[in-house]
């Protein structure tokens, strides 16, 4: 086990989120003093519950403030080693409809917490989370971070404009930067109220209720998912390694299904549900890239990868953290 976070500070933005929150929870583990800065957006993910193992730990501080509120960042940013900017509009269906959180929580608010650093803490250490969407369409699949990007709409543009902002104030103010674009997330304390988010969660809630899950276009598209708490051990080690800065990895599994894979393979460790195919609706379609799924052959280099936990297994984790904490997130 690291001892690398024994004692460390670290903020973590979006931190009562699906992924901040089981990071601010390693982070405890691991002896880290963790600052949750999150503004509760509704829907977005925000959920107390999200840090209840961890809620009566010392070394936790929880503010709930805007990420582009110049005043609150100024404050938070102080005598921090590692900040993991993780607060986002994370839907790229609802940019689509509503451009305006895309622009304020990605841009902005990126923006903010920048300037904020510059002022009060230039030395900290910054690992920012993007979107497998960044690249758009593939041209071939696996995607090296090397490929362009055409992202398909306003959420994937804010995200690549995020992580340019990034990338400017690393070479220009020396505020370094680890820039990751993320694959399929999944696994315990994503929000479940709607399905323009995380897809294999919903997949899971509507198992549960053995409802029918509907596969868009036939489910055939592949991608490659990765279990939250995979997600987070490699983030950790990025963050970690002094030669991983002004670098862009992507995160992700060498393993790509297809969407009807999945499905099944949820209806079968929920035991309730079934699928059925049908014709993308006229918004999804405009964000449909195809077959997309990560080359990780650039992590796998600077940290040690591994496939930590197999898709049954972390289907089978998220399900039963489900099973019992329902009331929490739908």
């Amino acid at each position: 086990m690291s001892t690398y976070w024994h004692g460390k500070h670290v903020l973590i933005t979006g931190g009562l989120g699906f992924i901040g929150s089981t990071l601010a929870i390693r982070l405890i583990q691991l002896g880290a003093y963790v600052t949750i800065v999150d503004a509760m957006i509704p829907f977005l993910g925000g959920n107390e519950f999200n840090i209840d193992p961890i809620k009566d730990s010392p070394r936790l501080k929880v503010n709930i403030s805007n990420i582009y509120d110049r005043e609150s960042m100024e404050h938070l940013v102080k005598n921090k080693d590692h900040i993991f900017h993780l607060a986002s509009q994370v839907s790229h269906v609802l940019g689509q409809t509503d451009p305006l959180p895309d622009i304020h929580y990605n841009i902005l608010g990126t923006t903010t917490l920048l300037e904020a650093c510059k002022k009060n803490n230039p030395q900290v250490k910054i690992l920012y989370t993007g979107t497998r969407g960044q690249y758009g369409p593939a041209m071939h699949n696996p995607i090296p971070e090397e490929a362009s990007l055409a992202p398909l709409g306003l959420h994937e543009i804010t995200k690549v404009a995020a992580e340019q902002i990034l990338a400017q104030y690393h070479k220009r103010h020396g505020i370094t930067s680890i820039l990751t674009r993320l694959t399929n997330i999944y696994g315990p304390r994503a929000q479940m109220k709607s399905d323009k988010y995380c897809v294999v969660n919903w997949f899971v809630r509507q198992a549960l209720e053995n409802q029918t899950i509907t596969l868009h276009g036939g489910g055939n598209y592949k991608r490659d998912f990765l279990f939250v708490e995979d997600c987070v051990g490699d983030l950790l080690q990025l963050a970690e390694k002094e030669d991983a800065y002004g670098n862009i990895y992507n995160v992700g599994n060498d393993i790509a299904l297809s969407f009807a894979e999945i499905a099944s393979v949820i209806v079968s460790v929920v035991g309730s549900g079934r699928t059925q195919t049908t014709d993308f609706t006229q918004e999804r379609k405009m964000n449909e890239p195809g077959d997309i799924y990560l080359d990780i052959s650039k992590i796998k280099r600077i940290i040690a990868w591994k496939m930590r936990t197999a898709l049954r297994d972390g289907i089978q984790k998220t399900v039963d953290f489900y099973k019992t904490h329902k009331e929490h997130y739908y």
